[in-house]
């Protein structure tokens, strides 16, 4: 499955104000009864490379944060 411009939007919405893992995002994705993309991770990658989200290794939380900019 590929992501939906809504997909995009929703995901977007989540991050602004919020530095969420990709396990939370989909949590929370979930939560609202949205539709996980297949590949979460793949598809937050190409947001990211795309220049919608920003995303880093956290060290910390051992895993992949991702945000949005203000």
């Amino acid at each position: 499955m590929s992501i939906t411009d809504t997909q995009h939007i929703v995901i977007f919405r989540l991050l602004k104000g919020h530095k969420l893992t990709t396990i939370e995002i989909g949590n929370k994705l979930e939560s609202i009864d949205r539709e996980c993309p297949d590949d979460l991770a793949r598809t937050l990658n190409i947001m990211r490379r795309k220049g919608f989200i920003n995303g880093e290794l956290s060290t910390e939380k051992g895993a992949w944060v991702w945000w949005v900019e203000e």
